[in-house]
Parts: C-alpha cells; structure tokens; sequence
C-alpha cells in the first residue's frame, strides 16, 4: 500500500487528533420527542468514535432554524442533555466532537416555524425544492425577507447555540455556511437581492455569515470554532454570479478571525466535483488554520491531496453512515459495506446502527 499521511496525527487547535479523517456531518432525522438526540444517537456516534474528529448532525439553533422533521436542536435544556449523553460516550471511546450549528432560512415548512409563520431568507425568493415534514415529502415555503432588526436576534442564536454546545460536553463547533442553508443565502446574489447593508456588494452579502463566525468564536474561543462552505454547490436552489471573489473575501476575513478551520465542499454537495470552475488552491493559500477538504473523497485521492499539501484533513460522508470503523477499514485496504439508501432519513436502529465492523464481518459466529 502507498504511504499516505491519512492514518498520521494532526493538532486542530488544542485537540490532538489521532488520524487526519473527520466524519462528515449527516443529516439523519431520529430526533425524538422535543427534538432531542435519541438514545440510538448516544451508540451511533460512538460506533464511530475512532474517526480523528466526528462533526454532528447539523443541529438547529432556533425552531426558526428547523427545515426538516425529527432534526435535533442545540436551544432547549432537554437537547443540551440529550447531547451530553452522546458527547460522553464518544469521549469515553476516545474520541473528539463538534456540532454543527444550523439555521435553513428559506429551506424550510410553515409547520415547522414558530406560530406556522413562513420562513424567513434574505430576499422573499422561493426555493425549488422539497423538504420532509409530517413522514412527506412537501414543497419549501414561501420565504418572507428578514427585516433588519431582527439579525442581531439570528446572531444571537448562534451564540447561545455554540454556548449550549460547549455546555453539552462538545470540543467546539461548526457554523454551517454551506448547502443552500440561511448564511449560504445572505452570501449568495442568486437568494440575496437586497438592498439595505446585508445586499448588494461582496463585503455586504458576506455580512451576516462573517458577524455570525465572529460572535460564536468570541463566545467559545476561535480555537473551538469551525466553518463549513461550499462555493460552488448548487444545493437548495442556490447560485451566484461569481463565486471565486466573494469566497476568496470570506475566505480572507475567516483567516483573520483565526478560526481553526474551514471545511470546504469541493464541487456539487454529494455530486461531481467539478460542477463549475473554482480555485479551491486560492482559499487554502489565504486561510492559515486547517482545511478540511470534502466531497467524494476515497483513501487514492485523499492520499494524493494530503501528499500535495492540498489539504490537512479529509471529510468523509456516505462511507461513515455504513462503516463505523472506516478508520480500520481504510487502513486495512478492506471492503466498505455499502449503505443502504432507504433508511438514510428517520427510522430506528435499522441502517442506523446496525452496520457490522471488519470484526464482526471477519468473525461471523459472533
């Protein structure tokens, strides 16, 4: 087997992580009554306690925030302890794990909002696009435009969230910048189209997503704060003219933040990597702390961008919902089981935590 740095330790702020490959965050719809991690969660992130960092499920920080059913929070008590459990059990397995800290905007029902209000964006723009609300799939809301006082409240949000999370026994967070979700609509002149100091501009769409980082890191530390993006994606209907400069600038005031990394999906989320031109090579060159580099990424070309100094560490999706010891399974040159699509979103334990380990697969009497 080529030598590959994948399997070598890396420091991410004051963490030590024992290999170089991060769990992806998963969206995986089990939350339980009061949107509270289930009990199922507490074994299904520790089964994968071996990865060098988990990041959670993205985990809404408001009900305002919520866009799909039986997603978990990080606002109430009840969610700060179901969390506990889970970031307890990883710890007791050795391992380090962040949150994601999330807020749809647009991509969201008026079932799931306060008072079945609509949800709110930066612009009163539809998305096209669905999401899963009463065991349905259902067309998006219609938006309304948020009004300018009420973004301080949203930034706030985000604070107690990070606050909650360190308090639930979390090693720090991620702010969810990427996928089409609310920070990714402020930034992004196909959902933006305002006209007050949150539109227009580069500086002025990238606003609430910079005062956003700024305000959790001043919270819990820039050490413990990451942020995940996605230049390029066009998930949940989202689009901008150009790209590279308005990335290159966040990129730029993250970088000076001194934020402890920056999780970059590489091309369409979940899709092909080359979607549409962009130099992800200008962002690593501008940010200092760690890039964490995800979308379809396998152990030949995680090894090929580590080797290039591409990236310092590598996210992986799909093949942590079916390998739990991906870590083993990696360095082994084993097979990965395959997962299976249709428990992917809500249920129980099937497809959840029930993919064997090598050992179990080597081992079948057991």
């Amino acid at each position: 087997m080529s030598t590959t740095k994948l399997f070598d330790s890396y420091k991410l702020g004051s963490l030590t992580l024992p290999n170089r490959i991060v769990m992806a965050p998963l969206t995986r719809n089990r939350a339980v009554a009061g949107l509270v991690p289930s009990p199922l969660a507490i074994e299904y992130y520790g089964q994968r306690a071996s990865a060098g960092l988990l990041i959670s499920e993205a985990s809404q920080i408001s009900q305002q925030g919520q866009g799909y059913q039986d997603t978990p929070g990080i606002y109430s008590k009840e969610q700060v302890a179901g969390w506990r459990k889970v970031t307890d059990r990883v710890h007791e397995r050795g391992g380090r794990i962040f949150i994601q800290l999330w807020h749809v905007g647009r991509i969201s029902h008026t079932s799931l909002q306060p008072n079945g209000g609509a949800p709110v964006a930066p612009s009163a723009i539809p998305a096209k696009g669905k999401t899963y609300v009463g065991g349905a799939f259902a067309d998006v809301s219609v938006p309304r435009a948020l009004e300018l006082s009420e973004i301080p409240g949203i930034i706030d949000s985000y604070k107690r969230g990070a606050a909650n999370a360190i308090e639930a026994g979390f090693d720090g967070v991620e702010v969810h910048g990427a996928n089409g979700y609310l920070l990714d609509q402020f930034a992004r002149d196909g959902t933006n189209k305002r006209t007050d100091s949150y539109g227009g501009s580069i500086e002025n769409r990238a606003k609430l997503m910079l005062e956003v980082s700024k305000a959790v890191a001043a919270e819990i530390g820039a050490e413990k704060t990451g942020i995940r993006i996605s230049p390029v994606t066009p998930a949940n209907d989202i689009s901008d003219s150009n790209p590279q400069p308005l990335f290159d600038y966040i990129v730029d005031h993250l970088n000076a933040l001194k934020l402890v990394y920056i999780h970059v999906i590489e091309g369409a989320t979940g899709g092909p990597r080359d979607i549409a031109p962009f130099d992800y090579g200008s962002l690593r060159k501008r940010f200092k702390g760690t890039y964490v580099a995800n979308n379809g990424y396998d152990f030949a070309l995680a090894t090929k961008v580590l080797a290039a100094n591409e990236a310092d560490l590598i996210a992986f999706g799909k093949p942590y919902i079916a390998n739990p010891d991906l870590v083993e399974r990696l360095k082994k040159g084993a097979p990965l089981n395959e997962p299976d699509k249709a428990t992917f979103y809500g249920g129980g334990a099937k497809g959840y935590t029930d993919y064997p380990t090598l050992d179990a697969a080597l081992d079948p009497a057991e």
